[in-house]
């Protein structure tokens, strides 16, 4: 089709432009960026990787040869493996304490199975919460999560007094247990889910589902969780780091115990009058790697489930 006369050469550009991304098998949103976009990119993600590759750096030279010269080592150096063996009491040697309360690998393990445990015990029962918030109709619906909505306002160290004393009532103190429990659901993800289902399933459906005789868990779990995986997956994702960088509480409630998580054993690894940053760095870097693994993972497809789930059709 021809331009006509009255037709501005500005107004054909934009139509010029999606005919060739047609052409070329693709959505105008898919053009390349510009370069000043993977510049700023390119910027931040340095940014953010300084801190994590200067711990890696600091993990592999002793505190003796940090800052040769007057200046910090940017090199990787060859003493890796004598930190991780002065972490983890393998060796001992002058001038460094003893880290015997550290227990550096069985509290790496511990926090492994209380993320696993909270993030699929958040997943259910937030999505179900969420569930019931949105679809179902039962009396006191809206002042229940309003109250809910409403903790998210208290700050957790009010609660930290209540919680220990909780505990230690139940003899949890010290285990496993004072760690996981208190974690198995946020009023934040119950927020989160019951305004995604609010928006992605529509009535009809699960009504469609009960005239055909679906019990309310079934339509949960066969329609409702198919559809708001990706919403599952940004959840698990921020729960996971949240319950690996727990530091407040398990410090109280099982720091110093054979059940601490990540969080109390690098707290426990600057012991001493001078503190040694060659250990508490090897530490803190491998801390980090299974955060940095999960989001090397996850982080796609994450992001390409919200993308999908945020299309409407």
């Amino acid at each position: 089709m021809t331009a006509t006369i009255d037709e501005a050469p500005e107004a054909q550009a934009p139509k010029n432009k999606r005919n060739k991304a047609a052409l070329l098998g693709r959505s105008p949103q898919d053009t390349p960026a510009g370069a000043f976009n993977y510049i700023l990119l390119g910027f931040i993600l340095l940014v953010g990787a300084w801190p994590i590759y200067w711990a890696g750096i600091m993990s592999t030279w002793k505190e003796d040869k940090l800052f040769q010269a007057g200046a910090p080592q940017a090199t990787p150096g060859p003493y890796f493996q004598f930190n991780w063996d002065i972490m983890t009491v393998k060796i001992r040697e002058q001038g460094y304490p003893a880290y015997d309360n550290v227990q550096f690998v069985q509290s790496f393990f511990n926090s492994v199975i209380v993320v696993a445990v909270v993030v699929t015990a958040t997943l259910f029962f937030c999505s179900l919460a969420g569930f019931a918030f949105a679809k179902l109709k039962f009396k006191g619906r809206d002042p229940l999560f309003y109250f809910v909505v409403l903790t998210l306002t208290i700050p957790a160290q009010l609660g930290i007094v209540g919680a220990y004393q909780i505990m230690d009532t139940l003899g949890w103190v010290d285990t496993l247990l004072a760690v996981t429990v208190p974690a198995l659901v946020s009023a934040f993800g119950v927020f989160y889910m019951r305004q995604f289902i609010e928006d992605a399933i529509p009535d009809e459906i699960i009504e469609s589902a009960r005239v055909d005789g679906a019990t309310t868990f079934r339509v949960f779990w066969e329609i409702v969780v198919p559809t708001v995986r990706p919403a599952m997956g940004v959840l698990g994702l921020i729960t996971a780091v949240n319950a690996w960088n727990e530091y407040q509480w398990a410090l109280v409630a099982v720091g110093g115990s054979d059940a601490q998580t990540i969080g109390p054993a690098l707290h426990n690894l600057r012991v001493g009058n001078t503190p040694k940053n060659s250990i508490v760095l090897t530490g803190s870097f491998l801390a980090s790697l299974p955060l940095i693994a999960l989001l090397a993972v996850a982080g796609r497809q994450i992001v390409r489930g919200i993308m999908e789930g945020a299309v409407k059709t």
